[in-house]
């Protein structure tokens, strides 16, 4: 019987359990649709609209063509696209992100009686929901929730489907513009090569070179020794659970934290499903009356790079140029942004979600909550980055800083961290620090604790 499998991220053709499930019960009268809803696709940022289209792009060379791309919205498009196709089911990765079920509510309820809904699978190694505690509850805290994660297990990668031959339904012309545009937006960084074969290259290469000294380099920026895989794991082209099956049987302090680091990924997954509302306002309520301030000629300093401390502006000057930023660097940026600045975390998380490749709401705004200090943590008001210690602990010979502020590239080692210490510091027009930081932690603490009562 003829089905039809909605994509959305999860853009590849290994390891994907609901085009499997797809495949085994159409046989050859399977319709891969993906929709470019116009809503969402103006409302994520050039940045992540390009990386989403050139993933596109690749799963559609890996289709050979036959990846139905239609334009309109969800809940008007899957229902048409059945009509045409004949289609009886209606295969897709279960979605758990606020906006994701409710547009798939929407599209269900849309449905003809007679078409079935079937879910197969998640984004994630164990679905958001499914670990919970003793009690029945929810965890709140990441060392609990990834012993029970950990605990929890997944299942192995799925099998590739043989003899995948989707029906054709030939070339839509406003999608195409639409994707093309995307690419040819104006102020686009480079973008890496994308789609699934690029990402499982990408692993093999960090597998092989890195991830041996992942626990030592990963919070080293100038060495650029993380896996990279966010971007990837964002729109869906490699699953966590294929990651964590080349990993199995390995038990070395490397692996482990490269583990660790994926199951902070599903627990702000977690997060999110069991509180909605957190994507874009604070889950501790104890802060709520946090003061906060709006200095919009400083923020702009801060997104350009010009705020005077060279570590923050290495990092928000390499996701203006590439899509991407070290995560140490993403922790010190949004330090300086909440604490420094005094800024209401959205702000920063925003910014960050326009210009990420692998900007994801669950992670990105759960990781600004946990800096900001209204996140997940115990005690975070305390958690105030010192931007001068954090760069000459994690840029100790100041290259990263270097190779992103040609300004102090002539200041030798970490010198490049202080540049109001040298006489040369200001000589090639870097710009003077926009606030004291031992000033503006006092007053960060000071507010933190005013609004704790």
């Amino acid at each position: 019987m003829p089905s039809l499998l909605w994509l959305r991220r999860d853009l590849r053709l290994g390891d994907h359990p609901a085009l499997l499930a797809a495949h085994e019960a159409a046989g050859e009268g399977l319709t891969v649709l993906f929709v470019v809803d116009p809503a969402l696709w103006a409302r994520v940022g050039a940045v992540r609209t390009a990386w989403l289209a050139a993933t596109l792009r690749a799963l559609e060379e890996d289709l050979e063509g036959r990846l139905t791309l239609r334009v309109g919205d969800p809940a008007e498009v899957v229902p048409a696209v059945t009509r045409e196709t004949g289609a009886t089911a209606v295969h897709l990765t279960r979605e758990t992100t606020p906006y994701g079920a409710r547009r798939d509510r929407q599209v269900r309820g849309a449905l003809p009686e007679d078409v079935d809904w079937v879910e197969t699978g998640t984004p994630y190694a164990v679905g958001p929901g499914l670990v919970r505690t003793g009690s029945g509850d929810p965890y709140k805290v990441f060392t609990p929730f990834s012993r029970a994660w950990r605990a929890h297990g997944w299942p192995g990668p799925a099998a590739y489907p043989d003899g995948l031959v989707p029906t054709d339904l030939g070339r839509n012309a406003h999608a195409d513009r639409l994707v093309e545009e995307a690419l040819a937006a104006d102020d686009l960084p480079e973008l890496p090569p994308a789609g699934e074969r690029a990402a499982l290259a990408r692993w093999a290469e960090f597998v092989a070179d890195d991830l041996a000294g992942y626990d030592r380099g990963r919070d080293r920026p100038a060495e650029e020794s993380t896996s990279f895989m966010s971007p990837y794991l964002k729109v869906g082209a490699v699953h966590p659970r294929t990651l964590l099956a080349d990993l199995s049987g390995r038990s070395d302090g490397s692996v482990e934290r490269f583990v660790s680091e994926l199951a902070w990924r599903e627990f702000y997954a977690d997060v999110l499903h069991h509180h909605p509302r957190t994507g874009w306002s604070d889950l501790r309520q104890e802060l709520s009356g946090l003061r906060y301030d709006e200095p919009q000629d400083a923020i702009e300093a801060w997104q350009q790079g010009r705020t005077g401390y060279p570590i923050v502006d290495a990092g928000m000057r390499q996701l203006l140029a590439t899509g991407w930023m070290h995560n140490r660097v993403r922790m010190i940026t949004a330090s300086f942004l909440t604490k420094d600045l005094h800024v209401w975390w959205p702000v920063g998380a925003r910014w960050f979600l326009d210009r990420l490749i692998d900007g994801d709401l669950a992670s990105n705004n759960h990781n600004w909550q946990w800096v900001a200090g209204t996140g997940t943590d115990a005690a975070p008001y305390f958690r105030v980055f010192n931007p001068v210690l954090q760069g000459e602990r994690f840029d100790p010979r100041g290259e990263y800083v270097r190779r992103w502020v040609p300004e102090l590239a002539h200041l030798p080692g970490k010198a490049v961290h202080q540049p109001w210490e040298h006489e040369e510091g200001y000589t090639r027009g870097y710009p003077r620090r926009l606030v004291d930081h031992a000033e503006e932690r006092r007053e960060a603490l000071a507010r933190y604790r005013a609004a704790r009562g």
